[in-house]
């Protein structure tokens, strides 16, 4: 069982949501916590992340590393991102049973479900249809380490979860021009309208695909809930059930920012819209008895406090 002892090791620290857990650990008062950068472990190098794993001897893994990026990037390098993925789950999820490691969790994601499932989107409708073009090479990628993850539980009786976020934001998020999410991207727009007379934003697609997103330290409290609880349940989907359009996200952040100065908005239907509404049926966390806590509006609060902090602007 783990407890406040337990050496843990959080794979992707610097991260967003690896570094989310890391906050959460330490707030909770895990004394033994495991991490290494880049230079110190190549997590793409198999050799090296079993000797890793030998030597230090963690009694359970987060799996948060991962090779993420917005629309742009995903479909750009379709080949970078199903390649590195898989090196990084692979050799995690099979060093893990190699040494001898009963217990990790593995991050997922809502876009391992197919384009056009039913919403809200429950844990089952995995790999019932086509997924969506503009993430498959990630999704795939993704998918494999779910079915790992399943296949050494009934194979090796292992307890490998799967915890499968929604849109997921927050502090040490990524606000490149080209290889953010949405909604980071959504944040320094409107920022950077801030200082400018005309507060014209430009918005990929339509502005009317539904998302759902979640604030990192809302997930991070879910990674470290079921670090604790027993479940019968190997997937879960971890978000806040409720979404809104793009639309409704750019109003709210412009009104957290912005004030009550005008927000005007123009679409460039030119560009993908992505899937028409993405909601995640979160029942089965709340039936063990978790929920998230933090508000849209104190997520967005939050956001754009850490986003002045970490451009220093």
């Amino acid at each position: 069982m783990i407890n406040y002892n337990s050496k843990i090791f959080i794979a992707g620290h610097k991260g967003l949501v690896g570094s989310a857990i890391l906050r959460e650990l330490k707030k909770k008062g895990y004394k033994k916590l495991i991490v290494a950068d880049r230079k110190r472990l190549d997590l793409t190098n198999q050799k090296k992340v079993i000797n890793f794993l030998k030597t230090k001897k963690p009694e359970f893994i987060f799996i948060s590393a991962a090779k993420v990026g917005g629309i742009y990037y995903n479909l750009k390098y379709k080949a970078d991102f199903i390649t590195e993925n898989l090196q990084i789950q692979i050799n995690l999820i099979h060093g893990a049973y190699s040494c001898g490691i009963k217990e990790l969790i593995f991050l997922g994601s809502s876009c391992v479900y197919p384009k056009n499932c039913k919403q809200p989107i429950k844990e089952n409708y995995l790999l019932s249809g086509k997924l969506e073009e503009t993430n498959d090479a990630y999704a795939i990628a993704k998918i494999a380490g779910i079915k790992m993850c399943q296949s050494y539980n009934e194979q090796y009786k292992t307890n490998y979860r799967c915890l499968m976020p929604t849109n997921t934001f927050g502090p040490n998020d990524n606000y490149d021009n080209l290889n953010s999410h949405f909604f980071p991207a959504l944040i320094k727009k409107v920022h950077q309208l801030k200082s400018s007379r005309n507060k014209i934003i430009t918005l990929w697609g339509s502005g009317t695909p539904k998302r759902e997103v979640i604030h990192v330290d809302d997930l991070a409290d879910a990674c470290v809930y079921f670090m604790k609880k027993k479940t019968k349940h190997f997937l879960i989907n971890i978000g806040t059930g409720k979404d809104y359009t793009i639309k409704n996200y750019l109003e709210l952040i412009g009104k957290v920012i912005l004030g009550n100065k005008k927000l005007k908005i123009k679409y460039d239907k030119s560009k993908p819209n992505g899937v028409p509404r993405k909601v995640m049926d979160v029942s089965l966390a709340k039936k063990y008895g978790w929920k998230s806590k933090i508000s849209l509006v104190e997520s967005i609060k939050i956001t754009y406090q850490s986003f002045l902090k970490e451009t220093n602007k």
